[in-house]
């Protein structure tokens, strides 16, 4: 499903509890070898979500 695709992970910069600068991750964006791209949120009921926890169980890596 992901194969030669891209995987990284969308992000902002925000503050913690303390107000020291953390970067919180929002999205998965999927770059596809063709071009066309998906932003899928972390969401446990998004099905794009589990096919991704899905490909990183079977030993690949998110790009931060």
């Amino acid at each position: 499903m992901f194969e030669g695709c891209t995987i990284k992970y969308n992000s902002y910069q925000g503050t913690d509890e303390n107000d020291s600068p953390k970067n919180y991750n929002v999205s998965i964006q999927v770059t596809y070898p063709n071009g066309n791209l998906l932003s899928v949120p972390i969401n446990e009921h998004n099905t794009d979500y589990q096919n991704i926890l899905q490909w990183v169980a079977d030993g690949n890596t998110i790009e931060e």
